[in-house]
């Protein structure tokens, strides 16, 4: 009894001492995509000090680093940098889930029936090519300029990848996959549930990605409706006021909080498909 204890303890010492060296294995791999990832963005802010310094840029033109970190601090001394960060950040998001939410349904709808395929996506591609700022007047007059005109616009940046990458998931499902399905007696039910929608979770999940990118580029165009606080406002304070250290303030911004969120969607995406047996695992 004493042997097979000790022996069934030695097991679990052995798979907790696994557990551990794959979490310190896992956690110095993301250390080291952090720091590579870092490498050229502190280059080319080194770059762009010495040449600031060095006057080869005109101040008035392209302010140094140094002074556009002064402007971001600045703006989160008095209080005003985390309402603009956080009313667009809102805007973003409520965007995002509408547009994602009306691309789920219409693009699983048209994804599935290919009646619904040919009725509805000819009208859905033409809307496609049309330009996000030639939406502003149509929905300045439609909703005037309040948070619902903004909101409809970032969600309809988002809807388009989004309901492209649903519809190319299901489209693209093995066939075989669905024939096993059958053969196993699944119900319509069920072959959604088990097959076709783990089968096109990767391109959804990618649409995902492309449809929030999107949404903060339509953020921009959508704080052009008269927006009083925000990114995209202090966009064109900057440009008002002659202040270019206010619009690379602004633009930094945009850019490391769409980084942060889309960091957050590939982490979902990585452990919503741990199961593929990729040829590199992000």
């Amino acid at each position: 009894m004493e042997k097979m204890e000790a022996e069934v303890s030695t097991v679990l010492t052995k798979e907790h001492a696994s557990k551990r060296k794959d979490q310190q294995i896992k956690r110095s791999k993301n250390v080291e995509h952090i720091v590579l990832g870092s490498i050229i963005p502190i280059i080319l802010l080194i770059v762009w000090e010495i040449l600031s310094r060095l006057e080869v840029f005109p101040a008035y033109m392209l302010p140094a680093p140094s002074v556009v970190l002064g402007t971001i601090v600045g703006l989160g001394q008095d209080g005003s940098l985390w309402g603009h960060i956080g009313i667009t950040t809102y805007r973003v998001l409520a965007g995002f889930v509408l547009g994602t939410a009306v691309a789920v349904v219409l693009g699983s709808f048209v994804g599935f029936y290919q009646k619904a395929e040919q009725l509805f996506d000819p009208m859905i591609q033409a809307f496609r090519s049309i330009p996000s700022l030639a939406w502003v007047p149509l929905f300045i007059l439609w909703m005037g300029i309040g948070e619902p005109s903004k909101i409809t616009m970032i969600a309809v940046g988002v809807f388009f990848p989004v309901y492209l990458n649903i519809i190319s998931g299901i489209i693209g499902v093995d066939r075989k996959l669905i024939e096993v399905g059958k053969i196993n007696k699944l119900n319509s039910f069920q072959l959604v549930s088990r097959i076709i929608l783990p089968a096109s979770l990767p391109s959804f999940l990618t649409g995902l990605r492309s449809g929030l990118g999107l949404g903060w580029m339509f953020v921009v165009a959508a704080e052009l409706m008269g927006a009083s606080q925000g990114l995209g406002y202090l966009l064109v304070l900057g440009q008002n006021t002659l202040s270019p250290e206010t619009i690379l303030a602004s633009i930094i911004l945009f850019a490391l909080i769409g980084k942060l969120t889309d960091w957050i969607l590939k982490i979902i995406e990585a452990r919503a498909l741990h199961w593929q047996d990729r040829l590199v695992k992000s």
